[in-house]
């Protein structure tokens, strides 16, 4: 039921698992299920999806949790899969999709969005501000899915030194299960050393979200920076002294591609879809895996969005499954909580510079400034949901394009 009706991305998830969780079913109390929240902030992949996975396991170890985790991905695994698939058919048969027109800037809205909802909410001190800019000007000109990892556990470092402002708590010793953390690490290795021996798509497709899975703080809005350097073709034509310089730095760190490359607009347009589904916003991934194997036809398609679905939900599991065994020990070190700062505030830096990357190849227009700064107002200021926001620009993009044709 969740799957199938909680809109609103990470920011608005936990509201809906109060609703069914705690005050509906009882399942768990509410401060049960704020302390799993908490948890699954500190650790790489969703947020929302480690919460759910989290609750299962506490109520009925890991087949239960399991269970959940292939209830709640399931739905928009297969919505997504189906917007790539209807999206490769419309281009072999060179139908137009102008209708998408205003979709595009919607979606650079959207992230937009998400970066001012983190640091609105978690950047709040000098160090956290000057993090967050720093991590938006390195994202910025160093555009290699190598250097966000970096860029995080580099700005979780600096806070963590600033731990004596954290009250001291009475720790406990801590017996640590291990065998989770090698199944995450092992599969790592297995997953990368099989990619590179049989070079197949669908090994590297769950190689590199697998290695996304377990590096990406702060959910979707976080991942799309990451998936957009690794899968988007590079717009030609940038002939200014800072696209010099990134194409130079991508040309020189970014990986050779292995698949069929994603255009610009294919992103955007698949990221603005993702914003209206209800479930996790990660469910991106599919629409991303199946057009990097629409080479390989329909069947291709769905191999890749299955692969990369699994590759990207993953290691977020093997890491809940490690951490909630020992979690209440953890969490009373001072640096353990001291370097969350510096993780939300470096999130926040990537998603604000991943808006400006995302809007540099669309047209600039004002017409494409306004539908971005639009978007960004309605989901600031109104409660509109979001599913209604890309309907509504869906509509607009078929009436115009329709009026354009009946007008020639």
């Amino acid at each position: 039921m969740l799957a199938l009706t909680t809109f609103g991305g990470p920011q608005a998830h936990l509201a809906h698992f109060h609703k069914v969780l705690v005050a509906r079913r009882g399942y768990l109390s509410e401060a049960e299920l704020m302390e799993l929240n908490s948890l699954c902030q500190v650790l790489p992949g969703p947020a929302s999806t480690q919460t759910l996975i989290a609750v299962g396991f506490r109520i009925g170890g890991p087949n239960l949790a399991y269970l959940t985790l292939l209830a709640w991905t399931l739905p928009s695994l297969i919505f997504m899969t189906g917007a790539a698939i209807a999206l490769s058919s419309i281009q072999e048969k060179n139908w137009s999709t102008e209708f998408t027109r205003y979709i595009q800037p919607m979606a650079v809205g959207f992230v937009s969005y998400g970066a001012y909802m983190i640091s609105l909410r978690t950047v709040n001190t000098k160090t956290g501000i000057m993090l967050m800019i720093l991590s938006a000007v390195i994202s910025y000109y160093i555009q290699t899915p190598y250097i966000y990892p970096l860029i995080i556990i580099g700005a979780g470092l600096v806070t963590s030194m600033k731990f004596r402002s954290q009250p001291r708590e009475q720790k406990e010793r801590m017996q640590i299960n291990w065998s989770n953390l090698i199944l995450w690490a092992g599969v790592l290795v297995f997953a990368a050393a099989l990619g590179g021996i049989t070079k197949a798509l669908p090994v590297k497709l769950f190689e590199n979200f697998y290695r996304n899975g377990s590096l990406v703080f702060g959910g979707g809005q976080v991942l799309a920076p990451l998936l957009y350097t690794e899968f988007v073709e590079v717009p030609e034509g940038d002939d200014t002294r800072v696209g010099a310089l990134r194409s130079k730095l991508k040309e020189q760190y970014a990986p050779k591609p292995y698949h069929t490359p994603i255009s610009h607009q294919e992103f955007l347009s698949g990221y603005a879809v993702a914003q209206a589904l209800p479930g996790p916003s990660f469910s991106f991934s599919a629409y991303i895996g199946a057009l990097s194997a629409r080479s390989y036809g329909v069947g291709g398609e769905m191999l890749g969005a299955f692969m990369s679905t699994i590759g990207i939900y993953l290691p977020g599991t093997f890491m809940i499954f490690f951490v909630i065994r020992f979690w209440e020990s953890l969490k009373k070190y001072r640096p353990v909580r001291a370097s969350l700062e510096g993780i939300t505030a470096a999130a926040s830096g990537l998603v604000a510079a991943s808006a400006i990357i995302m809007f540099q190849p669309l047209e600039n227009t004002f017409l494409n400034f306004s539908v971005t700064i639009v978007t960004f107002c309605i989901l600031v200021f109104t409660r509109i949901p979001a599913p209604l926001i890309i309907v509504g620009g869906l509509l607009l993009g078929f009436a115009v394009h329709w009026l354009g044709l009946a007008a020639n």
